[in-house]
């Protein structure tokens, strides 16, 4: 029997419950039915499964054991889903899926106050419009050594090297010391996930000639706009700049999506 529950007042809990059940001799239906709205494990599955047809237990189970998410367990070791936790965990899977972020990044997005509400796409008068998610202008200016971005992407230094080698990413000697912006510690920090499954430095060439490709079409596309000597139109530019990067982020999602059902189809 799994042991699974989420955010629940423990002593509202145990004084709704019998003895019994209080001290974990109950089953974990028994807890959810007397919880009221909350869930048990089994049935977020269930309700989640239309959506994320890959969610399991064991998935769960490692967001959790990864600080994504935090029931509180019930004297007995139940986790009951809140609410509050399926939405929390609906806004991961959807981060996952959509936007291909690492969970360390998600975990980030969460802290930030990322908003379930904010992920899906929106339709208005007929038309789709995704959530601008990329910002091209938006830059801190902060720069990362090299132990600054090993400690924080779990990266090894060579993949590091091999990055710069590539012409992927591109260090910067400040004061003497190689440093790194924000998007290179990102791409690092991604290129740390696909690390685990086998993938190079080499293997993502294809990755930075499609990215060199696509810039270049939307730079045609808005060059004399972001130009402009008018401060409003530039604006206007730099907006349309990001919301098409979204799309095309998510057309290529799609295609990819495409792709890969033929695969195990």
């Amino acid at each position: 029997m799994s042991t699974e529950s989420p955010d629940l007042d423990i002593h509202a809990l145990e004084n709704a419950l019998p003895a019994e059940l209080a001290n974990g001799a109950g089953t974990q239906e028994q807890l959810a039915g007397r919880a009221g709205k909350s869930m048990t494990i089994g049935a977020v599955c269930k309700a989640l499964g239309q959506e994320f047809p890959d969610i399991s237990i064991s998935k769960i189970r490692y967001l959790e054991d990864q600080k994504l998410l935090a029931p509180r367990r019930t004297p007995g070791g139940y986790r009951l889903y809140t609410q509050a936790d399926v939405a929390r965990l609906r806004t991961i899977l959807r981060l996952q899926r959509d936007e291909f972020l690492p969970l360390r990044v998600i975990r980030q997005e969460l802290a930030a106050g990322r908003a379930e509400a904010e992920i899906p796409v929106q339709v208005r008068d007929g038309a789709r419009s995704w959530r601008r998610s990329v910002s091209v202008g938006g830059a801190s200016g902060a720069l990362y050594t090299m132990q600054e971005v090993l400690q924080e992407t779990q990266a090894d230094e060579g993949l590091v090297r091999e990055l710069e080698e590539f012409g992927v990413i591109k260090g910067e000697l400040h004061k003497g010391v190689r440093c790194y912006d924000e998007t290179d510690r990102e791409i690092v920090g991604a290129v740390a996930e696909l690390a685990r499954y086998g993938v190079g430095g080499r293997n993502l060439r294809v990755f930075r000639t499609s990215a060199d490709r696509e810039a270049g079409l939307l730079q045609q596309i808005l060059a004399p706009a972001l130009r402009s000597r008018n401060p409003e139109r530039r604006k206007e530019a730099l907006e349309a700049l990001e919301s098409l990067a979204a799309v095309t982020t998510h057309l290529k999602h799609l295609l990819l999506v495409r792709d890969l059902r033929k695969i195990v189809s």
